[in-house]
């Protein structure tokens, strides 16, 4: 198994239909002890008992630097010492700019940007003890295309720094073990996008992708997976697009 032994952090994983949804259960089949942190902590802990006893579901608001430093302890008292971390959480608001409000912009880049912020320096910590670790950073197609189907411009900007806060991550802890990734994916039939199209605009939208179908949350998990694993030991600093694609650099 890929993940034999590993302790992994999952945030935004209580969705039902979602990508962090999809990578805990990867990743617990493939032998992580899988914590599952969200805002819904109700949500986070039947996802963990539906996973099996050897994993723990969390309530946790990425937004606030005491809590996440508090859930990332608590992680390590109960599983182990995290060594992989997958920052999916993450909200969305479909806004042209002049709809945006102030409040719209600093919800969206507190969960997206300062969350993925909070959580990576929690774990650095638990990684650089075990001198080894593997973050993953959930961005978008719509940070490198200049926007996507359902997110506004303080969307994009909330992926697009993503990418650049994991790649000076990167940079920073490479000569510790420590690699950091991000993936965006492209449309993925998520909970925040399921049902929201009607059938002529999902048909328009498969005519855009040259694979011809819309992303499923396992396609990004396998994605996750691999960054996740010796597999991809010799690999940080990237952005690997899901996209079926969608968008080619």
């Amino acid at each position: 198994m890929l993940l034999d032994g590993q302790v992994a952090v999952i945030t935004g994983g209580a969705s039902e239909r979602g990508i962090g949804r999809a990578t805990a259960t990867l990743f617990a089949e493939h032998g992580a002890r899988v914590a599952i942190l969200d805002i819904d902590g109700d949500g986070a802990r039947k996802v963990a008992r539906n996973l099996g006893p050897e994993h723990q579901g969390y309530r946790c608001d990425v937004r606030k630097q005491k809590e996440v430093e508090s859930i990332f302890a608590k992680v390590s008292q109960d599983l182990g010492s995290p060594s992989v971390l997958v920052n999916n959480a993450g909200i969305t608001q479909p806004r042209r700019i002049a709809e945006i409000e102030e409040a719209d912009y600093d919800a969206v880049l507190d969960v997206n940007l300062r969350g993925t912020f909070l959580c990576s320096k929690a774990a650095l910590p638990y990684m650089r003890k075990q001198k080894k670790g593997s973050i993953i950073c959930i961005s978008s197609v719509s940070a490198e295309r200049g926007g996507g189907v359902f997110g506004g411009p303080h969307y994009s900007a909330a992926k697009a720094g993503i990418l650049g806060l994991a790649k000076a991550i990167a940079r920073e802890v490479a000569p510790e073990g420590i690699r950091v990734n991000a993936i965006a994916p492209g449309f993925i039939d998520t909970d925040i996008t399921h049902g929201k199209m009607t059938e002529e605009q999902r048909a328009v939208l498969v005519q855009s992708i040259p694979m011809g179908r819309i992303g499923q949350p396992i396609d990004v998990a396998r994605a996750c997976l691999f960054l996740a694993s010796p597999l991809s030991e010799y690999i940080t600093g990237e952005v690997l697009d899901v996209n079926g694609g969608m968008h080619m650099d």
